[in-house]
């Protein structure tokens, strides 16, 4: 279905906000599909697909029952799919035919906005150690883990929101090269974990 390479349609993507700006505007309909944020991220590489659920965990979408754990097999599987270096991504259909209101969306992008703007404005060329191989491969599978723990995790507090911002993190390091944001991203994973640990010590 998608194709995996650095055409034009990629280097439009540097930024959280294009990502988000691209999925408001298929949400202006008044239902959109997983295949409608697909096709608006744009079908030149996976960074994207795999940004999307990633970002509508973070948002209050994430409070819909069950909705972390579909977000989080998204991610398992682009995931997983980059980390095997495939040409094209592939996604079952029911997956692709999930639909969600459009108002919704835009309610829920439109929260995270003022924190994603900031992120952006700081993303930058660094750390360029951290973009050669084995790095982004490493990166690829804690974006797996991160994907399959969601399920899990979904009735913990916070824990799956902020492995949602550390895969946001993790996805934009590889799209703009920023090797410090790799390190925020297993910081966010560490947050998660450490989130975790304590509250099942107060049980």
């Amino acid at each position: 279905m998608t194709a995996r390479n650095d055409e034009p349609d990629v280097a439009e993507l540097t930024s959280i906000a294009a990502v988000l700006d691209r999925v408001d505007a298929a949400a202006e309909a008044e239902e959109l599909s997983f295949r409608d944020v697909v096709e608006a991220v744009g079908e030149a590489s996976f960074v994207p697909v795999l940004m999307a659920p990633a970002l509508a965990v973070v948002t209050p979408l994430s409070g819909i029952p069950l909705f972390s754990s579909f977000c989080g097999l998204i991610i398992v599987l682009v995931s997983v799919q980059m980390v095997l270096d495939r040409d094209h991504l592939w996604l079952p259909g029911w997956i692709m035919r999930r639909r969600f209101p459009g108002h919704r969306v835009r309610q829920a992008t439109g929260r995270i906005r003022g924190f994603t703007d900031y992120i952006d404005r700081h993303a930058r060329n660094r750390l360029e150690f951290l973009q050669h191989r084995p790095f982004p491969q490493i990166t690829e599978v804690v974006c797996m883990f991160c994907g399959l723990a969601m399920p899990f995790l979904e009735l913990v507090p916070f824990t799956s929101s902020l492995l949602g911002l550390a895969v946001t993190l993790l996805s934009l390091a590889l799209l703009v090269r920023d090797g410090l944001l790799v390190l925020f991203g297993l910081a966010a994973v560490a947050g998660a974990v450490g989130l975790l640990s304590y509250l099942v010590l107060l049980a």
